[in-house]
């Protein structure tokens, strides 16, 4: 006798997964937790790339792609998949975002919907690791630089600046020192 295909009957993300403990903890306890789940959720299908905690960011990662691979899978025909979509996102206009431009947007891609990115700490504060949740394909500039160390950069062009301004501070200093 074979073996059932379950592969069939749960959907693939397509990012790992890490097994480790989530960190999204709430004082409402579970419900609380959700909550902000759900607040997030929409955000990101709104705004398509926010900035907040990284815990809070990897958790709702997941949701994420669950919920736009579940609405890739099924459609909006589906009653299910709508339940899902709207118990997840707050904004009801969203879920017609959900179907009609993200779906499109996603339907050939083989990698995840989702990118998160390290962000700064907040100084001063309490040193919160941060993160950039974002939709891939947004109409928003990459975060990330293909290659820092390019002249052209205006943080490299202002360190160059700073770089001579300071060699010829020295080097004034010197030809003082020098002189009998």
């Amino acid at each position: 006798m074979g073996q059932a295909n379950v592969e069939k009957l749960v959907s693939k993300l397509r990012y790992n997964v890490r097994p480790t403990p989530r960190k999204l903890k709430n004082p409402d306890g579970p419900e609380g937790r959700l909550r902000k789940i759900q607040k997030t959720l929409t955000a990101v299908i709104n705004y398509e790339r926010i900035e907040l905690n990284y815990a809070r960011a990897d958790e709702t990662r997941g949701y994420v792609e669950r919920l736009i691979s579940e609405a890739l899978r099924y459609g909006p025909e589906h009653k299910e998949t709508m339940e899902l979509a709207n118990f997840w996102i707050l904004e009801k206009q969203l879920i017609h975002k959900l179907f009609k431009v993200l779906v499109p947007r996603y339907q050939n891609y083989t990698t995840s919907f989702t990118k998160i990115h390290n962000a700064p700490c907040i100084y001063p504060g309490f040193g919160y690791k941060r993160a950039v949740l974002e939709l891939k394909g947004n109409v928003y500039p990459t975060v990330e630089q293909s290659n820092p160390h390019q002249y052209n950069l205006l943080h490299n062009m202002l360190l160059d600046a700073a770089r001579k301004e300071y060699r010829m501070q020295k080097y004034k200093e010197i030809a003082e020192n020098k002189s009998f």
